[in-house]
């Protein structure tokens, strides 16, 4: 295979129209497996490949394109990095985009290597290149730069590359090229923040994050907005949130929801602020974050009752994510008539809101109710049972008719709510004391949709591992759930299968 390869390269190379022939070397290039065309490419030179690039025919350059992209991942990224570095100089700024994410990636690859990092390093002109990549137009591209640089930050002297030579000059003046551009370089900023302290370290030393923490008060609100969420990015690893901690930024933020009060323009970042905190909730502590910042528990509770959709979708997302945890339920139980008002507002969104809303507020319902076997104590189980019974006199009810709607997405969320009781003693009870019920679990006619049969077999499975369903459901019950866990989620019955024939 490797001779025909070589002869199809000779045949390129000598010919004034390339596209059969590359379409040729293409075909042969797929019918090798990647595992066995490093055998095949190695010892040869593509530049034939690249400098067919050079065309403003499409069909070519995209040909050419998936040929490289099929032999460059053979090639080690050393091979690649000491042998085509001009080729890969040259594809940064080809005019094709297509073209410049193969470069880009196959130097990520080269970031990702010991030795080809080394090769990369010494080559100043190209890592200037890819950082002039993030004000391209193209966002493909520019996220690709950055993956790119990214993978810089896992070793000291990449760090030191980035940000202890006059490429953070570079960085700098990018910056500088509009708004866009800057908070693709904080994008970058924070996903190298992100990977260790001592990433964190270099980045902090650049003055960039101070750049990006003094957005959060500035004047224009969409940048504000930006700013959040590249701070709740930054939140994600403990050295991040143990940074913005010391920086007072959790207290500023605090105090940016309470003075939104009076700003005329706070639905556009106010949202930002509570996912903040919501993030910070779940990855430290729901009780310390709600008790240390009552304003963000406060201002979740009066988005959820909000007309606006926009703060009411954020404020349910928020309470299905706190009530996810054991600790998160217990601060919400503590708030007594406030939570049981936005359960009601929840049950109503649900039944009748618009889809999008009905949908959030399914799965924030479902997360509220969820208790893993570990976590049912009687206490727990006091509570899910309470809460669920707020949302309607006859809630079983009410979520088994959203569930037959003809929403996929609202059928499926109803039944996660039923997987979710399905593992507490009081769930199942209700189930088996409400007529047809369990026939409406075992149906296996009711929602066609995968999403629909997975939701289903998901339930079905929540009750066969729950210890108590056997003797609370009832062993006829039990042995039919088990059926059906065994037949997996798609089956046909040879009945069923015969009577759809027939409707035919």
């Amino acid at each position: 295979m490797a001779s025909s390869i070589e002869s199809l390269l000779e045949e390129i190379s000598g010919v004034e129209d390339p596209v059969e022939n590359l379409q040729s070397l293409k075909t042969a290039l797929l019918s090798i497996p990647v595992s066995a065309l490093r055998d095949s490419v190695s010892g040869q030179r593509f530049d034939v490949i690249f400098s067919l690039l050079n065309s403003n025919e499409s069909e070519q350059v995209e040909l050419c394109v998936d040929i490289l992209e099929r032999i460059l991942m053979a090639l080690s990224p050393v091979h690649l990095a000491q042998s085509y570095r001009a080729e890969l100089q040259g594809g940064l700024t080809h005019p094709k985009e297509t073209v410049r994410i193969l470069v880009l990636t196959q130097i990520g690859r080269m970031m990702e290597h010991p030795d080809a990092v080394t090769e990369i390093l010494n080559n100043h002109d190209i890592l200037q290149t890819v950082i002039h990549c993030i004000r391209e137009e193209k966002l493909a591209v520019a996220k690709e730069a950055i993956r790119c640089l990214t993978k810089l930050s896992h070793s000291k002297p990449g760090l030191d590359k980035l940000f202890q030579s006059d490429l953070l000059k570079v960085m700098k003046d990018v910056m500088a090229t509009s708004d866009i551009v800057r908070y693709r370089m904080y994008e970058l900023v924070v996903e190298i923040s992100s990977v260790s302290p001592i990433s964190l370290g270099y980045c902090a030393n650049s003055s960039l994050i101070s750049q990006l923490l003094g957005e959060l008060t500035g004047d224009d609100v969409l940048i504000r907005a930006t700013a959040i969420e590249m701070v709740t990015t930054l939140a994600h690893s403990p050295h991040g949130r143990q940074y913005l901690a010391k920086q007072g930024i959790m207290d500023k933020i605090s105090n940016m929801i309470r003075a939104a009060e009076t700003d005329p323009f706070s639905s556009l970042y106010v949202p930002g602020l509570v996912k903040f905190f919501g993030n910070l909730a779940i990855m430290d502590s729901p009780q310390q974050v709600c008790e240390t910042y009552p304003v963000f528990q406060n201002k979740v509770f009066e988005m959820a009752l909000d007309p606006d959709p926009v703060m009411i979708g954020v404020a349910l997302d928020t309470l299905g994510l706190l009530g996810s945890t054991v600790e998160g339920k217990q601060v919400l139980q503590k708030t007594g008539e406030k939570f049981k008002a936005v359960l009601l507002r929840m049950s109503q969104l649900a039944s009748s809101g618009a889809t999008e809303l009905r949908v959030r507020s399914l799965e924030a319902i479902s997360q509220l109710l969820t208790l893993q076997p570990e976590q049912q104590t009687e206490d727990l189980l006091a509570l899910t049972n309470t809460w669920f019974h707020l949302l309607s006199n006859q809630p079983i009810d009410m979520i088994h008719t959203i569930s037959t709607q003809p929403f996929p997405e609202l059928h499926c969320g109803a039944l996660r709510i039923f997987t979710a009781i399905a593992t507490q003693p009081w769930g199942q009870k209700l189930m088996i004391s409400t007529p047809s019920f369990m026939e409406f679990i075992l149906d296996r006619t009711a929602g066609q949709t995968k999403e629909a049969k997975d939701a289903k077999y998901e339930l079905v499975g929540s009750l066969v591992s729950s210890s108590t369903a056997a003797e609370i459901l009832g062993s006829q019950h039990y042995i039919s759930l088990k059926s059906y866990l065994r037949e997996g989620p798609y089956y046909v019955s040879a009945v069923a299968a015969v009577s759809t024939e027939g409707a035919d």
